[in-house]
């Protein structure tokens, strides 16, 4: 666990998408969320409105990408708050995959075996072509905690995420890596330690 003092925060995976579904790398390219993503979305501000907080004093930040800000919007909705009234901020933006954007994980294992077997290696380190990698990511996004100046609840990406636990659990990459990011709980960072609620573990 992370010994450097930062202040609380929630931090939400958009909901789900079709290309979530498909299994399609969506990376930087701008898809909307399903009908399941926005249920999730909505299941996600019910949660934090049931924690009984006083929200005033929190600020809240989202990906630029549409499917991070709709699930913004809709869980702020559900939390009894104006949906608009959050900041984007461009380091939480999920991180690219360059060349495979578009493309199916079925597909390029086809395409280009030893590429895939490359980075089901080591996922972490591995850079697609074109695109960057979660190690990479890991900069941006400390960038990003090492500027909160009080509780914050933050709408982002897989990578992200991923990038966060590294930073904040001092995890190894490479487990962080093939661990899921769930799209219907909120983790949770109390300022000391770290929890998943939702999903009957609240």
């Amino acid at each position: 666990m992370t010994t450097k003092a930062r202040p609380p925060f929630f931090m939400i995976r958009h909901g789900e998408t079709d290309w979530n579904r498909e299994r399609r790398y969506q990376g930087q390219v701008d898809i909307p969320l399903n009908a399941l993503g926005r249920a999730q979305a909505a299941g996600n501000g019910r949660l934090l409105a049931s924690l009984g907080l006083d929200w005033s004093g929190w600020r809240f930040f989202s990906s630029p990408l549409g499917r991070a800000r709709e699930t913004m919007e809709i869980m702020r909705g559900e939390m009894g708050l104006d949906p608009g009234g959050y900041m984007t901020d461009d380091r939480l933006v999920e991180i690219t995959f360059g060349a495979w954007e578009r493309k199916r994980i079925e597909e390029l294992e086809a395409e280009e075996p030893e590429e895939m077997a490359r980075r089901n290696a080591d996922k972490w380190t591995h850079t697609p072509p074109g695109g960057e990698s979660y190690a990479e990511a890991v900069k941006r996004v400390s960038a990003f905690l090492d500027e909160l100046t009080g509780p914050s609840v933050v709408v982002c990406h897989g990578g992200i995420l991923r990038a966060t636990r590294f930073i904040i659990e001092d995890v190894d990459g490479t487990e962080i890596a093939d661990w899921p990011v769930p799209q219907d709980k909120v983790y949770r960072f109390d300022g000391a330690d770290t929890h998943w609620l939702g999903g009957g573990d609240a």
